[in-house]
């Protein structure tokens, strides 16, 4: 049946919601690819939104490699952190994916998982590396991945 569901365009797997932290995530020493993060997204379901948070710093490479990636890119005028928190709670709320993954390392996101938990969702912390990862965000998470 499932085979037959997605030959015909259909996909049973969860619906990820994916909100990755731009600034947070996206450092030199880090190293992180953004084919890796929706690689880790997929392996937990089905990607229907996938965003990048940046601000006006971003560069015009980063944010075309991120769209051609697939990426919705946001751009906001200071911390991102604010803008990404409030999307992704009102998404979660409505009903518009099964999995909430979060993509950083800051502790500010740990009321973003538990508000999407609370109202039934999967949560999915990922971690860019060990260095600086948040084991309070990873714990408030369902399942957490530091990617390499």
């Amino acid at each position: 049946m499932n085979s037959l569901l997605r030959w015909f365009g259909g996909d049973d797997r969860s619906r990820v919601g994916l909100f990755v932290d731009g600034p947070n995530v996206l450092r030199t020493e880090f190293d992180v690819d953004l084919d890796d993060v929706r690689t880790a997204a997929i392996e937990h379901g089905r990607p229907v939104l996938t965003r990048l948070y940046v601000d006006e710093h971003a560069t015009p490479g980063l944010i075309q490699a991120a769209e051609a990636r697939g990426f919705e890119i946001i751009v906001t005028s200071g911390d991102v952190d604010v803008k990404l928190a409030v999307d992704a709670v009102s998404a979660a709320v409505r009903n518009e994916f099964d999995l909430l993954a979060i993509v950083s390392r800051d502790m500010d996101f740990k009321p973003v998982l538990e508000t999407a938990a609370r109202h039934g969702l999967q949560t999915l912390a990922i971690a860019p590396g060990t260095h600086g990862r948040s084991d309070g965000l990873q714990n408030a998470a369902h399942d957490a991945i530091t990617l390499e």
